[in-house]
């Protein structure tokens, strides 16, 4: 019998917020493959399923392109790409050497570009040539990012290029990004700090706390589903209301 269920690629798909993505197509009915340099610690699994993974290094577009190619042939199809992989350790700008603000770019903004690029030759080359393709995104990318100035660059290029694929590809395959704010992983602390603060951070969300991986992959599985099928080129705010303008605490007139 044909298994009908969606196939989904999770880019770093293997811990933090792209295994909560994982997860949550997994929980949806999906079969869903996860890519890394390297394999996850433990298997990333939901609802008595479980993700397959195979390793890819993103930065390297010929070997992207093969990966989608032998993945389709093995499975037959591919629905719905999320390009979660990316992130940056702190860093002001002038006090980091050139070529490591060009990886930074190279791991938030090209590998993106290759795998969309891959998937979208699988997707159109389909008998019904359908397909969803989700960009994690970061508010990063919409204001100034003090001591992650290239990834806050990369994740702003990302979203313009969800919109011109998003026009380019379209009507077959939808483009969209998720732009998110701060989320609660496994890494936290190397963010943040310890639990006071992490809990001093929450506080500075309109919601109060962090997003959970989980919301992440529930935003992407709509994404991906028939209940946005009209949704093209759009950014979902996965923020908790944003952030705070400093100016109110600051002005006397608030007091």
């Amino acid at each position: 019998m044909t298994d009908t269920r969606q196939v989904v690629v999770v880019t770093g798909g293997t811990r933090g917020v792209g295994a909560g993505i994982a997860r949550s197509f997994l929980a949806a009915g999906a079969r869903v493959v996860v890519c890394a340099r390297r394999p996850p610690d433990r298997p990333v699994e939901a609802a008595g399923e479980a993700a397959e993974f195979r390793p890819l290094d993103l930065r390297d577009a010929e070997a992207t392109h093969a990966f989608f190619a032998d993945m389709a042939a093995d499975h037959g199809r591919l629905d719905a790409l999320v390009n979660n992989a990316g992130g940056t350790p702190f860093g002001l700008l002038a006090e980091s050497a050139p070529a490591r603000q060009a990886k930074i770019v190279e791991l938030n903004l090209l590998a993106p570009l290759y795998a969309s690029l891959a998937a979208y030759e699988v997707m159109r080359g389909q008998e019904d040539g359908a397909g969803s393709i989700t960009m994690i995104g970061s508010v990063s990318g919409s204001r100034p990012s003090p001591g992650t100035g290239a990834y806050g660059a990369a994740k702003a290029g990302l979203e313009n290029l969800a919109r011109t694929m998003a026009v380019e590809w379209a009507p077959k395959v939808r483009v969209n990004t998720v732009v998110l704010g701060l989320a609660r992983t496994e890494s936290a602390h190397l963010h943040y700090g310890d639990e006071d603060g992490i809990a001093a951070v929450a506080r500075t969300v309109p919601l109060g706390r962090l997003a959970d991986p989980s919301e992440v992959g529930d935003a992407c599985v709509f994404l991906a589903s028939d209940g946005a099928r009209y949704i093209s080129g759009a950014a979902l705010h996965l923020h908790g209301g944003g952030e705070r303008p400093a100016f109110l605490d600051a002005a006397s007139v608030n007091h």
